[in-house]
C-alpha cells in the first residue's frame, strides 16, 4: 500500500521522532522492573504517553505528536512488556498495578503535574490513573476509547466485528473447537496460558493477528502477525487482562466515577470506522464530561497511525503548548 499525496502531507504535520535524552529501568517492586525514556525538552512541560494492548510496548513514532521543543515527553512499557521486566509476566500484573507504576514513575522523575495521553487501552489506563489521582492530571488526549465494558470485549470476541471482517474472524476461529466458540476468551486463555507451548504460540499469533489486521482503515485482511515475542507477550497480556474482566469493580466502572474528572480538560480523537473500539464509547465517555471535545475522524480506523487521526492529536497537543 502507497500513501496518497493527502495522506503524505496529513503525516508531515508530525515531529521528527527525536532521541530519548534519559532511558531508566525503575523498580516497580513485586518482582517487576520497568523501561522509563524522557525525549524532548529535558525542562519542558511534562506529558505522560500510555500505550496500547495491554501489551503493546512504546515506540519512537509515539514522540511525534508532541514538540520536542516544548514538552518533557514520558514514555514506558507496562508491566510485561518491550523493555521492561520480567517479560510476557501475568504475575502481580493487573490494572491497578499499572495505575500504581505510573505514579511511581511521575515520583521518580519529580514532576509535579502532567499531562496524560493514550490510545485504546492506554486510553481506559488514562481515564483510570485520571479518576484514582485527578490532581497531577492537566489534561487528557484520548484517541480510540476502551472503557473496559463487556459489551466492547462482545463486540470484538463475540461476532461484531466479525461480522464486518468474517475472512479474518474464521482465522481467529480457526485455533478452537466449534464447541468453544461461545467464549472465545476463556477458550484462549486456556491455550495461551497452558502447558503446549507450541499451541500457545499458534494462539498467541492468531490473537495478536485478529487485533492488528482490523486496526487500520487501509487493511485488506491480510492476516498480519508479528514476531513471536510480540505475539507472546501481546496475547498473553491482553488477555490475561479481558479474562478478568480488566481487574474494575463494576462494568461500568469509568462512567460511574466520570464525576471525579469532570474537571480535567478531555480531548477524545476517535475513528469513524473503528472496528476494533467502535465510536459509540467515544461519544458516551464525551456525553458524560462536561469538560470534554470528541472529534470523530471520517475515512479513519483505530490505529495510531491513521494520517488523519495522526494531525488530529498533533494539532491538540500544539493547541496545549500555547496555552499558558
Amino acid at each position: 500500500m502507497h500513501e496518497s499525496a493527502d495522506e503524505k502531507s496529513v503525516r508531515a504535520r508530525l515531529y521528527p521522532s527525536v532521541e530519548p535524552f534519559d532511558r531508566r529501568m525503575i523498580d516497580a517492586g513485586e518482582g517487576h522492573t520497568l523501561y522509563v525514556e524522557q525525549s524532548g525538552n529535558a525542562s519542558g512541560v511534562p506529558v505522560v504517553v500510555l500505550h496500547g494492548g495491554p501489551g503493546g510496548g512504546c515506540s519512537p513514532a509515539m514522540r511525534r505528536f508532541f514538540n520536542p521543543k516544548h514538552y518533557r515527553i514520558i514514555m514506558f512499557d507496562q508491566r510485561g512488556c518491550g523493555r521492561s521486566k520480567p517479560f510476557a509476566s501475568v504475575e502481580n500484573n493487573t490494572t491497578w498495578h499499572l495505575v500504581r507504576d505510573i505514579e511511581t514513575i511521575r515520583a521518580e522523575l519529580g514532576i509535579e503535574s502532567w499531562h496524560v495521553f493514550g490510545g485504546s487501552w492506554g486510553a481506559t489506563l488514562s481515564l483510570l490513573y485520571a479518576i484514582t489521582h485527578p490532581e497531577p492530571t492537566k489534561s487528557l488526549t484520548l484517541r480510540g476509547v476502551f472503557l473496559g465494558r463487556q459489551r466492547e470485549l462482545d463486540w470484538f470476541y463475540g461476532g461484531g466485528a466479525g461480522a464486518f471482517w468474517p475472512d479474518v474472524w474464521h482465522r481467529f476461529l480457526a485455533p478452537i473447537p466449534k464447541g468453544e466458540h461461545a467464549n472465545l476468551i476463556e477458550a484462549y486463555h486456556k491455550r495461551l496460558f497452558g502447558s503446549d507451548d507450541g499451541e500457545a504460540l499458534r494462539c498467541a499469533q492468531a490473537w495478536t493477528a485478529w487485533e492488528n489486521t482490523l486496526a487500520s482503515i487501509q487493511s485488506e485482511g491480510a492476516f498480519y502477525v508479528p514476531n513471536d515475542a510480540f505475539c507472546r507477550a501481546f496475547a498473553r497480556l491482553e488477555n490475561h487482562y479481558f479474562h478478568n474482566n480488566l481487574f474494575l469493580e463494576a462494568d461500568n466502572f469509568i462512567l460511574e466515577n466520570t464525576s471525579k474528572i469532570d474537571h480535567i480538560p478531555t480531548k477524545i480523537v476517535q475513528g469513524r470506522y473503528d472496528m476494533i473500539c467502535p465510536p459509540v464509547s467515544a461519544h458516551d465517555l464525551a456525553s458524560a464530561l462536561s469538560n470534554a471535545e470528541l472529534q470523530i475522524v471520517g475515512l479513519s480506523g483505530h490505529a495510531l497511525s491513521e494520517p488523519r487521526i495522526s494531525a488530529a492529536l498533533a494539532e491538540i497537543m500544539d493547541d496545549i503548548a500555547l496555552q499558558p
